[in-house]
C-alpha cells in the first residue's frame, strides 16, 4: 500500500477549501475522472468506488500512450480506491452505509441505471438529506437522447461546436482535445457540485446536481449564438472571431511555421501593422468585403516572406497578440509553463515516477496539492470501510463472498 495517506489539518497542514468534504465517485473514464481529481486537489476526500476485478475501464485503456492506463494514472491523484460489487445486495447495503457519511455522490451512468440498483438520488436522499448527488452524463437527466450512448465527438456535434470547427468552406475538423468532455462535463460538474454545497450552507439539504456534456459544449457558443438569436447564421472560419478579420487570423511564415494574431484592440492592430509595414492597412481593421478579404491576403503575403523566428524578433517588446502556434512539446518547454510550475512528479504504485499535469488553480492561501499517488484497485477497502463501522471480520467475510476486494497491503 503507498505510504501517502488523507491529510489531517490537526496535524498542522495547510488547510483546503474542501477538507472535510467526502466524495463517492462512481465515474468512469475521462470526465467525472477530472472532476473527482479537481475536488482532490483542494481537500476532499474522494473514495473511488470501483467493480471489483476490473475496476475502473480506464485502467486498462492505451488511448494516446503507449502505456496502458496512462490516463487513469493522469487523473487518480487524491483519491482512495474501494472495490465493491453493487450488484448484490450485500455490496449495496455496503455503498448505502457509505454514501450516510458522504457529502457528495458523482456518478456517469445513463439515466435510470443507480435507480435501478437501488442507489439513485431519492434512495440516497432518504438516508442523507445533506448529500449533493451530481450526474454527469451525455445529455442529461430528461430529453430525448437522454439514454443515447454518446462520446465527446457526438456530444460537440450535436451542440453545433463541431459544425464550426472547420475553415470557410471545408469540412469540420474533430478538435484535439475534448471540449464537451472537460470545459462541457468535468468543469461543470465541478461548478455544480460546489454551488449545491454553497447552498447546503444556506438551506442544510443537498440537491441534485444533472450535468449535460451537450448542454455544457452548447455554453461554449456563447459569441456564435449571439448571432444566431440576431437571425444570422454563423459560418464556418467566417465569423469574428474565427477567420473573419484580418486581425484575428492564423499566418503561416516562410518556414511553414504559423502566427497566431489576436490584435482585436486598434492599438494591438495598428502595431501589427506597423512591424509588417503595412500601415496603409490601420484603418481597415473591421471593413467588410473585399476590403478586408485584402488585408487577409496582404498579411498572409507578408508573413511568408520571413520565417517564424524573424518575425518573433521583430514583434519582441511590441504590444501586438502576435504568438507563435506551438507543438504540445514546445508547449511543456515554454517558458511561462515552467514558471507556473503546471507539472508535477507522481509516484505510480509498481510503475516509478512520472510527471503530469498538477493543480492548475492557484489560490494564495488554500492551494491545491498532489497528496496521493493513483490508488490501486482496492488499495483503500479495508481502511475506509474500518472507518465507517465493519469489524475485521465483516470485512473478511465479505471479501470470501466476492462483494467487496482489498489490496493486501505491501
Amino acid at each position: 500500500m503507498s505510504e501517502a495517506k488523507v491529510p489531517d489539518a490537526s496535524e498542522g497542514a495547510v488547510r483546503r477549501p474542501l477538507d472535510g468534504i467526502r466524495v463517492l465517485d462512481l465515474t468512469r473514464l475521462l470526465p467525472g475522472a477530472v472532476a473527482t481529481m479537481l475536488l482532490g486537489d483542494f481537500g476532499a476526500d474522494v473514495i473511488k468506488i470501483e467493480e471489483p476485478g476490473a475496476g475502473d475501464p480506464a485502467r486498462l485503456m492505451r488511448i494516446g500512450s503507449k502505456r496502458s492506463g496512462a490516463v487513469f494514472f493522469a487523473t487518480g491523484r487524491n483519491k482512495r480506491s474501494v472495490a465493491i460489487n453493487l450488484k448484490c445486495d450485500e455490496g449495496k447495503q455496503v455503498f448505502l452505509q457509505l454514501a450516510e457519511r458522504a457529502d457528495v455522490v458523482i456518478e456517469g451512468f445513463r439515466p435510470g441505471v443507480m435507480d435501478r440498483l437501488g442507489l439513485g438520488y431519492e434512495a440516497l436522499r432518504q438516508r442523507n438529506k445533506r448529500l449533493v448527488y451530481c450526474a454527469l452524463t451525455g445529455y442529461g437527466q430528461d430529453g430525448p437522447y437522454k439514454y443515447e450512448a454518446g462520446h465527446d465527438i457526438n456530444y460537440i456535434g450535436i451542440a453545433g461546436v463541431l459544425g464550426l470547427n472547420a475553415g470557410a468552406g471545408s469540412g469540420p475538423v474533430i478538435p484535439g482535445v475534448q471540449m464537451a468532455d472537460l470545459a462541457g462535463g468535468s468543469l461543470q460538474a465541478v461548478i455544480g457540485v460546489l454551488l449545491a454545497l454553497a447552498a447546503r450552507e444556506i438551506t442544510g439539504e443537498g440537491q441534485m446536481v444533472d450535468v449535460s456534456m451537450t448542454d455544457g459544449a452548447l455554453a461554449l457558443m456563447i459569441v456564435p449564438l449571439v448571432s444566431m438569436l440576431e437571425g444570422r447564421r454563423p459560418e464556418p472560419g467566417l465569423e469574428g472571431l474565427s477567420g473573419r478579420y484580418a486581425c484575428y487570423h492564423l499566418y503561416e511564415t516562410k518556414d511553414g511555421r504559423w502566427l497566431a494574431v489576436g490584435a482585436l484592440e486598434p492599438k494591438f492592430w495598428a502595431n501589427v501593422c506597423r512591424v509588417t509595414g503595412l500601415e496603409d492597412l490601420i484603418p481597415d481593421q473591421f471593413a467588410e468585403g473585399e476590403t478586408q478579404a485584402e488585408c487577409i491576403r496582404a498579411l498572409k503575403d507578408r508573413f511568408r516572406q520571413r520565417s517564424s523566428s524573424e518575425w518573433l524578433d521583430a514583434f519582441s517588446g511590441v504590444d501586438s497578440c502576435v504568438t507563435l502556434v506551438k507543438t504540445p512539446d514546445e508547449a511543456l518547454a515554454d517558458p511561462q509553463i515552467i514558471a507556473r510550475n503546471l507539472l508535477v512528479e507522481i509516484e505510480h504504485p509498481g510503475a516509478g515516477r512520472s510527471k503530469q499535469l498538477g493543480p492548475w488553480i492557484r489560490l494564495s492561501a488554500t492551494p491545491g496539492a498532489v497528496n496521493l499517488p493513483p490508488p490501486q484497485l482496492g488499495e483503500h477497502t479495508r481502511e475506509v470501510l474500518s472507518a465507517h463501522g465493519l469489524s475485521e471480520e465483516d470485512i473478511e467475510r465479505l471479501i470470501r463472498a466476492g462483494v467487496i476486494e482489498a489490496k493486501s497491503a505491501e
